[in-house]
């Protein structure tokens, strides 16, 4: 419930550089989101200790959100219409950039939940370890370093690039990333690492590009909603791939487990395409599409 407010309060402080303000946001919530596997790996606490140090922290972030306000350009307020909840779907511009959102999250968080598994079983398989670091410390490594740096960078390039410039490329990486990491299980693990890296850096860069998309293409006055629409049926959808990745494992192990999550990207792809095609790409980025 705090994501979608939270990118609607960054956006009202930018109209130039907005791409690069929620991409901060989401190099935030990157690191945040990963920290517990550094918790993890440096104390080898029980996982009910790491998840109460993880609570603690949200705790002192709760303390911190009470100094924080809207900015100087806010949007128009209006009140809650459930029918607006869907009309951002009708609208074309913001519709791709939702589909191109869903592709995304298809693939990030089932690829957040399940990298340190991979980790630690390709680890175990080939024996030693990664440059010295343990499978919770290399996810953190991946996740939340990488990750934190691809989010901030994405979000400079897409104000320079343009938002479907820079989000069919991250995405056409990280789906590449997706389908080679599988050959690298149980190989050398510096190669496993870096390969993991890669994708940590491109799976998160476009992230914050798809809502500050929603920002510009979405009517003023239903801007919060047309965010939590947006991120509601996003995170929903990751509960399909989180879960699908365990059957998938099963039935064709390690090596190839991870590659259906290209399919998001894919289609991703796709929609982003579809949408630098529209005159409506034109109020992205300052009309860098």
């Amino acid at each position: 419930g705090t994501y979608p407010p939270a990118m609607k309060i960054a956006a009202t402080w930018f109209r130039e550089g907005r791409g690069l303000a929620i991409g901060l946001l989401v190099a935030a919530l990157t690191v945040g989101s990963a920290t517990p596997h550094l918790i993890r790996g440096l104390t080898e606490l029980p996982w009910r200790h790491t998840l109460l140090a993880a609570s603690a922290l949200g705790v002192l972030a709760a303390l911190v959100v009470t100094r924080v306000t809207e900015g100087p350009y806010r949007f128009p307020s209006a009140r809650f219409d459930l029918r607006m909840a869907t009309a951002v779907l009708r609208e074309r511009g913001a519709r791709l950039a939702c589909l191109g959102y869903f592709g995304h999250m298809w693939e990030l968080y089932a690829m957040w939940t399940w990298l340190a598994a991979f980790l630690a079983a390709s680890v175990e398989a080939r024996g030693g370890g990664f440059a010295g670091l343990n499978a919770s410390e290399a996810t953190f490594v991946c996740v939340g370093l990488a990750g934190g740096l691809g989010a901030y960078a994405g979000g400079a390039l897409a104000d320079r690039w343009g938002r479907t410039t820079l989000t069919i490329a991250a995405m056409a990486l990280s789906g590449l990333c997706a389908v080679l990491i599988g050959f690298t299980f149980g190989g050398p693990p510096l190669i496993t690492l870096l390969v993991a890296i890669v994708w940590g850096v491109t799976v998160i860069a476009d992230s914050a590009q798809f809502s500050t998309a929603v920002t510009e293409l979405a009517p003023a006055a239903y801007v919060g909603t047309a965010l939590t629409t947006q991120t509601c049926l996003g995170f929903a959808l990751t509960m399909a791939s989180i879960w699908a990745i365990p059957p998938a494992v099963s039935l064709v192990g390690w090596r190839w487990a991870f590659a259906m999550l290209a399919v998001g990207p894919a289609l991703g792809v796709l929609a982003m395409a579809r949408l630098r095609a529209l005159p409506e790409a034109s109020l992205m980025a300052g009309g860098r599409r």
